[in-house]
């Protein structure tokens, strides 16, 4: 039967008004897919074990649907980036020279000096562990002591000290973590296990650690729940077990492994014969409102967000895989403009045991470019510099230093400081306590 040419247009209106709203639509739908693919294919490697035991339809199901997104992946390019934080994803390559910044503290970061009081009963080499609301937990290097200071004052207001061989003594202090709101604080032991204590000092309970891991730096990650990397240092577990990890702050049991995939591993622990040498590095960062992950063979640095999704941040180049001499790469402090990081690279010479050197490098997110930087604290006029490569805090102090008193004493002589910390440095004696620098996001 003959139709009409009106009668076609007629019938296949739907069709074309459908084609329509698609093409509206496309880039958009395309988008969503780019900025959660990612986390899409990190849930199907968390689920291996899972899918293994799918029958044959249902793997074919799954396989569809990875080729649908991958369609749709490849019909992406040469759409622009939405600009959103699952979007922007930066590469860098470490082996490149980059031009030169020069960056006040002050104009990114909330800076906060804690002058720590000085008696007979508190004498500290300054070591900050942990950083609350209320209070600062600092510790001596070898002593066993642990000393709560006011944050506000900087008055010391007790000194904790339970080193010992006993069940409810700690052998040696690897890392300490304040939990203020439960009013505890966590001292994790060499010896593979984890103290809980009141903040007076008083033994609540003990846990192991996970299997025969080690723990790198541990943070408070909420109310229930501590977060780290568990680690085999070379043994077979390594590339099979290795991860990022929450575990229960009432019995040390892990309620959610983290990993991340990486081909084969890869450290900047250098080992010759019997000889170990580990810089120190970190694998665990908390930002303003996630946390930033790390795993030094995988070249993809993650962002872990407080719903449970992992999404890449930042893309190293060339593959640590494919490196003969390595040079890792570790975020320090991300802010809401700019990404700041370190190289390292895995070299040591063996005669003077000085190795490691690394290019402190920042992507300015306004400038969409990467520098190698430099940056300095505005309350000194000679330009001090300050170093972000240090062992995180929390989410909102990512990193705090130690002033020594004698060399503020010296500055202040020479009419070096300025502002707060000159005001300060007025009252030191060379033998007082450090003081403490917070260096805190801004609000």
């Amino acid at each position: 039967m003959a139709c009409r040419l009106a009668d076609i247009d007629a019938l296949c209106m739907p069709f074309y008004i459908l084609s329509c709203l698609f093409a509206i639509k496309y880039v958009y739908f395309v988008r969503f897919i780019r900025a959660n693919v990612r986390s899409f294919v990190i849930s199907i490697h968390n689920k291996q074990k899972e899918m293994k035991k799918l029958e044959g339809t249902q793997r074919g199901g799954t396989n569809v649907l990875i080729l649908i997104i991958l369609f749709f992946i490849g019909g992406c390019t040469g759409c622009q980036q939405s600009g959103s934080q699952n979007d922007e994803i930066i590469t860098v390559d470490v082996t490149a020279s980059y031009p030169e910044k020069e960056l006040i503290l002050q104009d990114i970061m909330d800076v906060e000096y804690v002058p720590l009081e000085t008696t007979d009963e508190f004498i500290t080499h300054g070591i900050v562990e942990a950083v609350g609301k209320e209070f600062l937990l600092v510790r001596n290097r070898n002593d066993g002591n642990i000393f709560v200071f006011d944050r506000k004052t900087g008055k010391g207001l007790r000194k904790i000290n339970r080193l010992g061989q006993g069940a409810e003594e700690y052998s040696g202090i690897s890392g300490i973590i304040l939990d203020e709101d439960n009013n505890e604080l966590f001292v994790v032991d060499y010896t593979k296990k984890i103290l809980t204590y009141d903040l007076s000092g008083n033994f609540k309970r003990s846990f192991k650690f996970a299997d025969n891991s080690h723990y790198d730096d541990v943070f408070d990650y909420d109310r229930e729940h501590l977060i780290t990397y568990k680690k085999y240092y070379g043994t077979p577990e390594e590339n099979r077990q290795a991860c990022h990890i929450l575990f229960s702050k009432q019995d040390g049991s892990v309620t959610q492994e983290i990993p991340i995939p990486f081909k084969e591993m890869k450290t900047p622990v250098v080992m010759k014969d019997e000889l170990v040498v580990t810089p120190e590095f970190h694998m665990t960062f908390p930002a303003k409102d996630h946390w930033v992950l790390v795993n030094t063979s995988s070249d993809t640095v993650y962002n872990y967000l407080p719903k449970g999704n992992l999404t890449p941040s930042i893309v190293r180049t060339p593959s640590i895989q494919s490196m003969e001499v390595e040079v890792f790469l570790f975020p320090t402090i991300i802010t809401d403009r700019y990404y700041f990081m370190r190289t390292m690279k895995k070299e040591l010479d063996y005669k003077t045991f000085k190795g490691f050197p690394g290019t402190d490098l920042v992507y300015d997110k306004q400038e969409k470019a990467i520098f190698n930087y430099t940056i300095c604290n505005a309350d000194y006029s000679n330009k001090k510099q300050v170093s972000f490569f240090s062992k995180p805090k929390n989410q909102e102090i990512p990193v705090s230093l130690s002033l020594e008193a004698s060399d503020l004493t010296e500055a202040y002589e020479k009419g070096q400081l300025k502002g707060r910390l000159k005001e300060i440095a007025a009252t030191l004696d060379e033998e007082a306590n450090p003081v403490i620098i917070l260096i805190k996001h801004k609000k």
